[in-house]
């Protein structure tokens, strides 16, 4: 298979579609150097974008967060992603729409003067955890935890964010795993690499607070569907010696869907039957 930088299509890039090969960067974009960048990964089903503005409307407050003004509208951003789709003939596709300080006067850590520019792509893409939907997914305890709100903007979609997300994910797949679960600062669990996490115990759920982590729309939509079939959820501090008691686990994120979790670190879990429920009841939703 080509690499993602040797395909055919388009790529939607600073107002128009560009050939797939050609949607590149000076190398001194600021983004490249510093991390000044936000992306969205959505899913695309059947034509139809799942949470597709919410999704817009949330990387301009992310973009907002990170002192980057971002000069499209949530509409150009929905016009933007289905030009991508038509373009490449996609009905069921992995979007992601990035924004980013590029090259420009400035070259250090300040840049103010230098453009915020902004890219869509699409791609088929399957399970992001392969077949961890039926078995369950093996997920290591990361050694980096979440940092404090005080130290980022932790409500920011923000890539730098995501840099001891790819270390901790390396780590967890030397070790056999599909991903790693991170605790935060305080030493609370706090969500797996790319996805928040959720556990049943007696019924009842119990997931994380969002108060050191991102409440990705995923989180918030799997809440809502819990809340309409009269299961509580208990959003609270969890700490890791509590895993021992939980009978499931799974994972929700616009990529992960909702997936099972089989183990973490020392901890095993059953793909239960609410999990089950859940995960299919979320695959009807995302096609209705």
């Amino acid at each position: 298979m080509s690499g993602y930088d040797d395909r055919d299509g388009k790529i939607w890039m600073d107002g128009g579609l560009v050939d797939w090969r050609d949607a590149n960067v000076h190398i001194l974009t600021h983004a490249l150097h510093y991390a000044s960048s936000v992306f969205e990964g959505e899913r695309c089903y059947d034509g139809k974008v799942f949470k597709s503005r919410e999704h817009s409307a949330r990387l301009l407050k992310s973009g907002e967060l990170m002192d980057m003004a971002i000069p499209y509208t949530v509409d150009e951003i929905e016009a933007a992603k289905r030009a991508v789709l038509d373009a490449n003939n996609l009905t069921n596709a992995y979007l992601r729409v990035v924004a980013f300080r590029g090259a420009g006067e400035d070259m250090g850590v300040a840049a103010s003067r230098n453009p915020i520019r902004m890219a869509v792509t699409a791609w088929e893409w399957g399970n992001y955890y392969g077949d961890a939907k039926m078995k369950g997914a093996k997920l290591d305890i990361a050694k980096w935890k979440r940092p404090s709100p005080e130290t980022i903007p932790v409500a920011a979609k923000a890539a730098g964010l995501y840099m001891i997300c790819t270390m901790s994910k390396h780590a967890a797949e030397a070790k056999g795993c599909s991903d790693a679960m991170f605790l935060d600062y305080r030493g609370y669990v706090a969500e797996a690499t790319g996805a928040n996490i959720f556990f049943v115990k007696d019924g009842e759920i119990h997931t994380p607070l969002p108060d050191s982590i991102l409440n990705g729309l995923t989180r918030q939509t799997v809440i809502g569907m819990l809340r309409d079939r009269q299961i509580k959820v208990h959003e609270r501090h969890i700490m890791p010696e509590e895993l021992e008691g939980f009978e499931q686990c799974f994972l929700t994120g616009s990529a992960a869907e909702v997936t099972p979790v089989g183990q973490i670190g020392d901890y095993n879990f059953e793909v239960g039957a609410l999990t089950r429920e859940i995960s299919e009841g979320y695959e009807a939703l995302v096609r209705a």
